[in-house]
């Protein structure tokens, strides 16, 4: 189904701007949001109106709702909302300050629970709308050097699987999009770490290689746009959908495992 508006935030580059392409050259509407929309211009150039540019960083809650306000006023509807913006802090839990704690979760969590929010009132008058939430298989099992990413990712995951119980009478979807490792800008200039602390040197060398091992080779992050199109645009989109095949045999023995150890010790339970 073509002729969709989508509000996504986060599309200056990486899965953002990716997605958005898509949309657009399948003849839907954008409204996209950067801190720094100069990174948007050539999308404006090409595909005119239909794109919407939006200056917005997702921490400022009243930004939040003035930019969904906008794109709803541009446009006359919303139908597919993408929370997409965000880092990966990363780091061992010790070594990180409360600034960065902090900075994490407005990014990541409250972010995302803003412009929830702040769409919500135009999806329910409509009663229709497709809420996606950028998780990642970090919002399914945790790893060393990663806690508070993981945990960011956790607590969306729990978020939106509450809300999407609240708004299905309305008419509105959620999908938790958890990819697993791509070769985007994530763990470049899009990653920040902390200072290392000397007592954490062989962990952090464990961490480095037991992730390597266990995400493998960064995928190829162009069939994604195909794969976010056919979430969409299904009658009744999935809950939750991995972005990583190989993640998925991953992602069952984590869960094995934890229902081993309640075996284990039921007599306790």
């Amino acid at each position: 189904m073509a002729g969709k508006v989508w509000f996504i935030t986060g599309v200056s580059r990486g899965f953002g701007r990716m997605w958005a392409l898509a949309a657009l050259e399948r003849g839907d509407k954008v409204a996209a949001t950067a801190r720094d929309t100069t990174t948007l211009t050539d999308l404006r150039e090409r595909f005119g109106d239909a794109m919407l540019p939006l200056e917005l960083d997702v921490t400022d809650r009243d930004g939040d709702f003035s930019c969904v306000a906008a794109a709803f006023a541009h446009f006359g509807r919303l139908d597919v909302v993408v929370n997409n913006a965000g880092y990966g802090q990363l780091g061992f839990i010790e070594e990180l300050s409360e600034g960065e704690v902090r900075d994490q979760m407005e990014a990541n969590f409250f972010g995302a629970v803003w412009i929830t929010q702040a769409a919500l009132p135009f999806m329910r008058k409509q009663r229709s709308g497709h809420i996606i939430q950028i998780s990642s298989v970090a919002g399914l099992f945790t790893l060393g050097d990663a806690g508070l990413y993981c945990a960011s990712k956790f607590a969306l995951e729990g978020f939106s699987d509450a809300l999407a119980s609240e708004i299905e009478p309305f008419g509105i979807h959620v999908t938790l999009v958890e990819p697993g490792l791509f070769a985007t800008d994530f763990a470049g200039s899009s990653a920040k770490r902390p200072d290392q602390m000397p007592h954490y040197a062989r962990g952090h060398q464990e961490s480095a290689a037991a992730l390597a091992d266990i995400l493998g080779e960064p995928n190829d992050p162009e069939p994604t746009a195909a794969a976010l199109l056919k979430v969409v645009d299904a009658p009744r989109p999935p809950r939750r959908v991995i972005f990583d095949s190989k993640m998925v045999p991953v992602i069952k023995n984590f869960y094995q495992h934890r229902i081993a150890v309640w075996e284990e010790w039921k007599d306790v339970t």
